[in-house]
C-alpha cells in the first residue's frame, strides 16, 4: 500500500492591519501591491515568513514593527484563523496563520521588499449589509456555505492575492460577531476615544449606529472613563474613555 508523503509547507503570517483616520473617521486596512509573482500587480494582506525560535504572535508583530516603526504591545494582535486550502498558493505549499493587528495611529506608508505600493484604503458598508474597499472592486462579509468557492472563482483583477479576499470575510465578521463582549477593534481609537467615535466604529461593523446612551449603559463593563479631554473649541470637552480588555 502506498501512502501519500506527509507535507512540509511554508508557513506565512498574513496580517489584516487595521486603522482610523482621526480627519475623515474612516476606518481604514492596509494593502500591498505586489511586486512579484505569483499573483505580481496583486493588491495583498501584508505577510512574512514564520522565522525559527519566533512564535506566529510575534512574527504578527515583528511585522509592523519593521514594516510601519511602530512597537505594539501584545494586546494589538489577535489571532484570527487558520488557512490551509492546498489550492490557496499557486507554487509552493503555503499555510496561512491569519492576524489581526489594531493600529492606534495611521502611520505613513512606504513600500519595502516585494512590494511596489501599500496604500491605506478605506472600509465601506454597503446598502446590502456586505463591505467593499474604496476604489477596488470586489464585496465581502457574507460567509455563506458557498462563499469560499465564490471568492476563488472571481474575475482575476477583482480580488486580493491568493485567498486574501477569502481572510479579509473572515476577519470582518470576527469583528462584527465580538463588538458586544470583546471589541478589540476600538484599538484603532488610540488610548482614549469619546463615545461619539465608539459609536462611529460600532456603526460601520454593526446593523446601525447606537445612540449614546443606550450605548454606555450596554457597554459600561467594557469601557472606562477618563475625564474630560482638553481641546481649544466652545463649550464642554467630550468625556474620554478607555477600551478594558481582559
Amino acid at each position: 500500500m502506498t501512502y501519500n508523503l506527509v507535507e512540509k509547507p511554508f508557513i506565512t503570517i498574513t496580517n489584516v492591519i487595521w486603522s482610523f483616520d482621526d480627519q475623515t473617521h474612516d476606518i481604514k486596512l492596509l494593502l500591498i501591491k505586489r511586486s512579484d509573482n505569483p499573483f505580481k500587480d496583486f493588491w495583498a494582506l501584508p505577510e512574512t515568513w514564520l522565522r525559527i525560535n519566533e512564535s506566529a504572535h510575534d512574527a504578527t508583530l515583528r511585522l509592523v514593527k519593521e514594516k510601519l516603526g511602530l512597537d505594539l504591545p501584545d494586546v494589538h494582535a489577535e489571532q484570527l484563523a487558520t488557512f490551509t486550502d492546498p489550492s490557496r498558493s499557486p507554487e509552493e505549499r503555503a499555510l496561512s496563520l491569519s492576524y489581526m493587528t489594531f493600529l492606534p495611529q495611521q502611520p505613513l506608508l512606504k513600500p519595502g521588499p516585494g512590494a511596489t505600493d501599500a496604500q491605506w484604503f478605506t472600509l465601506q458598508k454597503q446598502k446590502s449589509g456586505l463591505f467593499r474597499l474604496k476604489n477596488l472592486d470586489f464585496v465581502f462579509t457574507t460567509l455563506d456555505d458557498d462563499d469560499y468557492i465564490n471568492h476563488q472563482n472571481q474575475v482575476a483583477d477583482k480580488h486580493l492575492a491568493f485567498d486574501h479576499n477569502w481572510i479579509l470575510t473572515v476577519a470582518t465578521k470576527r469583528i462584527m460577531n465580538k463588538l458586544h463582549y470583546q471589541p478589540t477593534i476600538l484599538l484603532i481609537l488610540g488610548p482614549s476615544f469619546t463615545l461619539k467615535m465608539a459609536r462611529h466604529v460600532f456603526g460601520v461593523f454593526g446593523k446601525t449606529e447606537p445612540d449614546n446612551s443606550n450605548f454606555l449603559r450596554n457597554h459600561q463593563d467594557l469601557l472606562q472613563p477618563l475625564g474630560a479631554s482638553s481641546q481649544n473649541k466652545p463649550g464642554r470637552p467630550a468625556k474620554q474613555y478607555r477600551l478594558l480588555i481582559n
